[in-house]
Order: C-alpha cells, then structure tokens, then sequence
C-alpha cells in the first residue's frame, strides 16, 4: 500500500487528461512503476519455496525427486562425515538463490525502499 501511495497523483492525472483509459494508465504507468515491488515479492518467494525443507521431506518418498534441501540433510545424517561433499552441496544449494540476488539485487534494493520515505 506504501509503494503505490507514494506514487503522485499528478501523474494518473496527467494520463487521464491525455486520454488513457484505467487499463492504460495501469498497463502504461503503474506497471512499469511497480516492477521494483514485484522483483521483491517474486525473490521472497523464490527464497522461500528453494530453502523449503519440511514440506518436501513429507510429501516426497522417493529420494531421486526430493530437493537439494533433503538431500543435505542425509548427507549430515550419516554415520561418516564428508565435509567436502557437505560443503560442495551446501554450494551448489545456495547458488541460484545467490544468483537471484545478485542479478535483481538492484529491483531489490529500490522495491524494498519504495514507499518507506516521506517527502
């Protein structure tokens, strides 16, 4: 709600006086506005499905289908401990949440602080 208050009136005004209809002014002004708030939520979302362990270790049975999450788990479960597979796999697990972040790392910063400031 913060993000899309901050947005000044002036300019919903100036679409309408052009001529927009309110699927334009959305299509044409608020969407493209919004794409640092949408980045947020699809990184959020993102983060939270890939680091999603207890859903997949009761509706997966089959270990050739569970995720990466699960499979680190047995890994650590094990009678002999193998740091070096653990830590490869703790990699390999953290790099496309790593890669999410650096690549929409600014659409990131700028949707966060939308909204936030007064002025």
């Amino acid at each position: 709600r913060n993000y899309y208050a901050g947005i000044p009136t002036e300019l919903i005004e100036a679409a309408k006086i052009d001529g927009a209809t309110l699927l334009g002014i959305y299509r044409h002004i608020l969407f493209p506005i919004s794409m640092p708030g949408f980045v947020v939520v699809i990184i959020w979302q993102f983060t939270n499905i890939w680091n999603e362990f207890l859903f997949a270790v009761t509706i997966t049975n089959n270990p050739a289908v569970q995720p990466i999450t699960v499979a680190l788990n047995n890994l650590a479960g094990s009678f002999i401990v193998e740091w070096n597979v653990q830590m490869a796999g703790a990699l390999i697990a953290a790099m496309p949440t790593l890669l999410i972040y650096i690549f929409l790392g600014p659409y990131f910063m700028r949707g966060l602080l939308a909204g936030s400031l007064k002025g």
